[in-house]
């Protein structure tokens, strides 16, 4: 089972819960913030001001405009670093990001670095630049996420703090299958009680599953039944169980294909993998489903139904 990496896993969560992502790491700025207004990411701008990519690169870097109570905007630059090797660059490219964007759109800039990164030394805070009384010195906030205490993190209510602590543990437990079983038991029971809204689960779900895989499929399968089928818990969205589930619906849909025909047989699949993932399943979608004679169209709901985050999301796939 090949593993999501990790910049993508960042990319996807700072996009989904971009207001807790703030009000984790800069509260102060949080509370400035008109969220009502809402907030654009600027993925158009940031391409123009980056530096040449770098092949191999494992960091992510996001530039989103939002807008402050008193009406005023303003744009927040949010670089991930995930790569197991230092960056001895990294400050510098920090300052290039900033003057960038300072000079080509003149727009006030917050600029905050994540260190998700397994070196515990590692925590670049500033650029500095000195040339025979010629100097220039940039700071920004970096935060560490190896420095976070786990009662820290428990004790927080904001969904982003399960994200650091699910990437905490991430890095704990590198090249420990075993101890990252344990802790990937122990953080869904944890999410699984936490209170937050079905959305943010959602996503926390595929962030936490991404970042924990486990190399023995054995193990995820282990705690695919432990809380899909003896808890009745419906684990939504998780990569890993969803290959699971798609692989189960196969295998009983192919099944009933080679008794009834390769079109029945992907009839058949779609609609086990959407029982696996959401449980019962209306009859209004299984007799749109059961009228379809396309095999290719088919094909395209049968990924479709891997992975769309609610039904409600596939029946208007199923209707488009």
């Amino acid at each position: 089972m090949t593993p999501i990496p990790h910049d993508e896993l960042w990319k996807d969560i700072i996009e989904a819960l971009f207001s807790y992502f703030i009000q984790f790491f800069v509260p102060q700025f949080y509370d400035d913030v008109n969220w009502d207004k809402g907030f654009q990411f600027l993925d158009k701008e940031l391409a123009q001001i980056s530096p040449e990519s770098e092949e191999g690169r494992r960091y992510v870097d996001k530039l989103v405009k939002v807008y402050l109570r008193n009406g005023e905007e303003r744009w927040v630059l949010v670089h991930i670093e995930v790569q197991s090797q230092r960056d001895e660059e990294f400050a510098e490219r920090m300052f290039i990001y900033f003057y960038r964007i300072y000079d080509k759109f003149q727009r006030k800039v917050l600029s905050i670095a994540v260190f998700a990164d397994p070196d515990p030394h590692f925590k670049p805070d500033k650029f500095v630049y000195e040339f025979y009384g010629c100097s220039n010195e940039f700071r920004y906030p970096a935060f560490k996420v190896l420095e976070y205490k786990d009662e820290e993190l428990l004790r927080s209510n904001n969904p982003f703090a399960m994200v650091v602590l699910a990437t905490k543990k991430s890095l704990e437990s590198r090249g420990d299958d075993e101890k990252r079983y344990v802790f990937k038991v122990q953080l869904i029971r944890l999410l699984l009680k936490s209170g937050y809204g079905r959305r943010e689960i959602e996503w926390i779900f595929r962030f936490l599953d991404g970042i924990m895989a486990l190399s023995d499929e054995m193990k995820e399968q282990l705690i695919y039944e432990e809380f899909y089928d003896k808890e009745g818990e419906k684990m939504p969205y998780i990569t890993s169980w969803e290959k699971i589930a798609m692989r189960k619906g196969m295998e009983k849909g192919m099944e009933k294909g080679m008794e009834k025909g390769i079109v029945e047989g992907y009839r058949e699949s779609v609609l086990e993998v959407l029982e696996e993932r959401f449980g019962k399943v209306p009859e209004e979608v299984k007799g749109k489903v059961k009228t379809i004679e396309d095999t290719e169209g088919l094909k395209k709901l049968h990924r479709q139904a891997v992975r769309v985050a609610t039904l409600s999301e596939f029946q208007f796939a199923l209707s488009s």
